[in-house]
């Protein structure tokens, strides 16, 4: 875990490592003060001239502005090197999810994603933090001021030696007892973002039902759940403060009430006066070291969790990746599927498809329909690789998918998905997805091409216009219109459309796959959709079910020979003719 987190380090090494050795000479400044100190009171007590006085006070203030310097020096760099690091941190863990197949992203939920990239990426610098400075201050300044102590008052700095090991003890019980409960609160984080995130995405339909008072309350219930754990940890690890104040303050009663006696009694013939007040200091100053490293263990302890589901994020290896020696250049755009069957985990009891064969020349029109659950979009989404087949091949342009480089067989894929997503920006930034450098006359050919141009024309700023996250402010059909542009911007050899016109009334839908026949006719084309009528004129239609191709044919083929097309035809045109007579 700690190989795998220091690899975020990187160009932050040389302040990550400056950063403790300011805190050690900080640290000795600082045990020396009393040493020197102590030696002042005792030459005072001898009865020393003010030459005497005004060196040792010049040393004292030289040695304090050294320390001060030195610590707003560890200060600096040790805030450089923490947020150096969990901005690397960040985005390694955002690179890596971007190389994730889409069975990867299903490991982890996105709600838990976010968890980890922010809460968790907080919760490890602070530790970071911590480590490179305060946890190189709190044992130094701990061992010193021992040593200091004992060389002062001998005997008297025992007493440490009985406390020290008694407050470790108590330390390590309560971090074993509060771990197992932190490590629960983060799954219970991830629960508590999802549920969150689901609420505001749908944040319409909430308000449609009238379900505010029910999601609060779903709300309320989880975030008591998570604070009653976190309060029943912090409880825990509040136990750690009271009993190191006990034991290190009754150490210091010790030294004072048997220090005294000793001055007193033997006239500092034992032990001077002086010795007397380092040694309290140097008592505070163990009291002071104490209290830090047992924030640092604190820190993390919290923090241990959130490492390790970091390195869970940053271990994950993505189970697509490109070949050695890939191959760069799609031939054309024919697909083959050879005795293909797929699931979508290795747990998985039942194939969502199987035994699936199917060859595709290069510039058809494809239709593909079937009920829901089909395994209609399981089907296509084989072909740009963003799952790899269980048994059999897919291949495209001849070559099996899985010795093409991903990003060349990707950019020959164009694929619009059943949801389709904008982003913030302009019309032209999210077009450009599809290809950055498009020229505006590619832009608009593009556009006209998936029926767009005759709507944005009609905004105020036209392809200036800015879309909200998520395209909030265009409407479903004009969305699905702008994601088939954007895929048209590729000039891919295969267009893969899922169920990407349903949001279009039927005259677009064929005016696009008109559009489609004249303009791009070497471009293969598949076409997923629930309406008939948009596949009707397909060069062949394949009929889905449970998985399974069950018929391919023209229409009027299928409508001889599928029971299940002429069910699907026969009852969409009733509906048809019923609303026509209506």
């Amino acid at each position: 875990m700690i190989k795998t987190l220091a690899r975020s380090i990187r160009e932050y090494k040389k302040t990550a490592i400056l950063t403790p050795l300011l805190v050690t000479v900080e640290v000795i400044l600082e045990c020396i003060i009393p040493f020197t100190i102590a030696n002042l009171v005792n030459q005072m007590q001898a009865g020393c001239g003010m030459d005497v006085i005004v060196k040792y006070g010049i040393q004292l203030v030289v040695m304090a502005v050294l320390s001060l310097i030195f610590g707003v020096a560890a200060g600096n760099t040790c805030a450089t090197a923490s947020t150096g690091f969990a901005r690397n941190l960040r985005k390694d863990m955002f690179y890596r999810i971007q190389d994730y197949s889409f069975e990867n992203i299903d490991k982890f939920s996105v709600s838990s994603l976010v968890t980890r990239m922010t809460t968790d990426v907080v919760n490890v610098q602070m530790s970071f933090m911590m480590i490179i400075r305060v946890a190189i201050r709190g044992p130094l300044m701990l061992i010193f001021s021992f040593v200091m102590g004992f060389a002062m008052g001998g005997r008297l700095a025992m007493i440490f030696l009985v406390t020290i090991p008694l407050l470790s003890i108590g330390l390590v019980l309560v971090i074993r007892a509060a771990t197992p409960i932190f490590r629960r609160v983060f799954r219970k984080y991830d629960a508590l973002n999802d549920s969150v995130q689901e609420n505001v995405q749908a944040m319409r339909v909430v308000k449609s039902y009238v379900r505010e008072d029910y999601e609060k309350k779903k709300f309320a219930a989880a975030a008591e759940d998570v604070c009653r754990d976190f309060t029943r940890a912090e409880r825990i690890m509040a136990l750690n403060s009271p009993m190191m104040q006990f034991c290190v303050y009754a150490g210091m009663a010790f030294v004072l009430s048997f220090g005294s006696y000793a001055v007193i009694s033997s006239q500092g013939a034992e032990i001077a006066v002086g010795q007397m007040s380092a040694i309290l200091t140097y008592s505070f100053q163990i009291l002071m070291s104490l209290m830090t490293v047992s924030m640092v263990f604190v820190m993390i302890t919290m923090s241990m969790e959130s490492a390790e589901r970091i390195v869970e994020v940053l271990s994950e290896k993505s189970n697509l990746t490109s070949p050695e020696h890939a191959l760069t250049e799609v031939k054309d755009g024919s697909i083959d599927f050879e005795s293909v069957s797929f699931k979508y985990s290795q747990k998985a009891e039942r194939m969502a498809l199987a035994d699936v064969n199917l060859h595709i020349k290069s510039g058809e029109v494809i239709g593909v329909l079937g009920g829901t659950g089909s395994s209609k979009s399981t089907l296509v989404q084989l072909i740009p690789r963003l799952y790899d087949v269980t048994e059999g091949c897919v291949k495209v342009g001849g070559v099996d998918v899985r010795r093409y480089d991903l990003e060349s067989l990707r950019n020959n894929v164009a694929v619009v998905l059943q949801k389709n997503v904008l982003f913030s920006g302009t019309i032209k930034d999210n077009l450009r997805w599809g290809n950055p450098d498009a020229t505006d006359e590619e832009m608009l050919e593009a556009c006209k091409l998936a029926q767009a141009d005759e709507f944005i024309q009609q905004f105020p700023d036209k392809y200036d216009t800015w879309i909200e996250q998520g395209g909030s402010n265009v409407s479903g059909g004009q969305k699905q219109r702008l994601c088939i542009a954007r895929a048209l911007m590729k000039k891919p050899k295969v267009l893969i459309l899922d169920d990407s016109t349903s949001a279009v009334d039927t005259r677009t839908d064929a005016l696009i796959r008109q559009g489609f026949r004249e303009f791009i006719p070497e471009t293969t084309k598949i076409i997923i959709a629930q309406r008939v009528a948009s596949v009707q004129d397909a060069d062949r239609i394949i009929v889905m079910d449970g998985g399974r191709i069950c018929a391919i044919g023209t229409h009027d083929e299928l409508m001889k020979t599928s029971e299940i097309y002429r069910e699907v035809y026969t009852t969409q045109n009733k509906a048809g003719d019923q609303d026509g007579e209506e």
